[in-house]
């Protein structure tokens, strides 16, 4: 491979959308990292910070959902950069208010419209970057934006153990628009200016549901990435009661779980990426991590876990096994034209964190009968065994050319 081609790996657009990426994790987990601080700050009860807590998370995911269909509709009727700048103007501002909240439901409400703001970003930085990286070096691109992004994690666990958790919010915000600079001299994709040309419908969400084999295809892009958030929403925004479960004595903190989680993470999509690029499939690459998280899930339920210091390295452990994400965003680009290639790759990624919904309150409903190692365990065999089954039956798209529409 020529040095030139990899310099494509290198460009200002990639480098804006690793830092902006970070900053979008940053502000994603935030709530994960200090919700019980914060909660607690307020004057709420271990017990109803619990309950609290999950409706809040669950005002975030659904603006996630919500705002994942707008920006995504957006980005291919009025470019990519257009989702970058919008998208990260409405998370920055709704952290920044979050720093000054006094009640549950400003707070959920403030949650909510960072949701909407949050959800953009990933699905338009992985665009942009898969329609200008070169077709034989593709796999390396997401994985650098994914890698730097969620490394954003230990820096919002890092910020809320130096400072209170308003001061928090605000240094998120903060960051949000800072990153604005750097973004005005990124430019469009060529690809997406091409196709501007042409009288193609752009941006038609409904046009991914308008046939049955359409229909499944969205459905099966949206159950291959369901694992990321069991393991995020579920094993580490709930890791203190899963410590009290295992019978673990040191009151254990979701924020570290979290953190380490996404340190995992990091470690996972530098690795993920340059697996499918050897391996020259996305369905392999992706399938072999999705088994060994399946695995880290067991272990860390049923693996005899007696110390903190275990639970964060099964967490990290459980991270790696879940870094394929960007390859995965990847892979929803190039399985769809340009002209709904931003409303899919952007979309697809907040309907899966919008499942966190669905999973917490599952998650709840199993506890009483089957308790938190029971119901957890439950819900992980679903999640899994979905996803695999979906990614056996999706499009395998390595070295796909991406000039096509739909």
């Amino acid at each position: 491979m020529s040095k030139i081609s990899y310099r494509a790996l290198f460009t200002l657009p990639v480098i804006v959308s690793a830092l902006g990426f970070f900053v979008d994790v940053y502000d994603l987990l935030i709530f994960s990292i200090v919700r019980v601080p914060s909660l607690q700050s307020m004057g709420y009860s271990e017990a109803e910070v619990s309950k609290i807590g999950t409706f809040i998370f669950n005002s975030q995911q659904a603006g996630l959902l919500v705002g994942g269909i707008l920006w995504g509709v957006l980005g291919d009727k009025k470019g990519r950069l257009s989702v970058l700048f919008g998208s990260i103007i409405t998370y920055s501002l709704a952290n920044i208010a979050c720093g000054f909240v006094q009640e549950p439901n400003t707070y959920a409400l403030l949650r909510f419209v960072a949701g909407v703001g949050l959800s953009g970003e990933i699905g338009a930085a992985m665009t942009l970057v898969t329609e200008i990286i070169p077709k034989e070096i593709r796999s390396l691109g997401p994985t650098i934006v994914a890698a730097v992004g969620y490394l954003g994690a230990g820096a919002a666990y890092l910020t809320q153990e130096w400072f209170e958790w308003r001061t928090a919010y605000m240094v998120g915000g903060g960051m949000g628009l800072l990153l604005l600079l750097l973004r005005i001299r990124v430019f469009e994709s060529g690809l997406f200016e091409e196709m501007k040309q042409s009288k193609v419908s752009r941006g038609n969400f409904f046009y991914l549901f308008s046939s049955w084999p359409r229909f499944i295809k969205y459905f099966q892009c949206v159950m291959i990435g369901i694992p990321t958030w069991f393991v995020v929403g579920i094993l580490g925004t709930f890791g203190n009661e899963f410590g009290k479960a295992l019978g673990i004595a040191e009151t254990i903190s979701p924020g570290k779980c979290v953190m380490f989680i996404y340190f995992g993470l990091t470690a996972g999509d530098f690795f993920s990426g340059p697996l499918s690029q050897w391996l020259q499939s996305r369905h392999k690459a992706i399938g072999y991590l999705m088994f060994c998280g399946a695995l880290s899930v067991g272990i860390y339920l049923y693996g005899g876990i007696s110390s903190p210091t275990m639970l964060y390295a099964v967490c990290f452990l459980s991270g790696i096994c879940t870094g394929y994400i960007g390859l995965y965003l990847m892979m929803v680009a190039e399985l769809y034209g340009t002209n709904l290639r931003a409303t899919a790759t952007t979309s697809v990624p907040s309907v899966v964190r919008g499942m966190a919904i669905p999973m917490t309150l599952a998650f709840q409903a199993f506890k009483p009968s089957l308790g938190a190692l029971g119901g957890a365990a439950l819900l992980g065999l679903l999640c899994y065994g979905i996803a695999l089954f979906s990614l056996t039956r999706i499009e395998e798209t390595y070295g796909k050319e991406l000039d096509f529409v739909e």
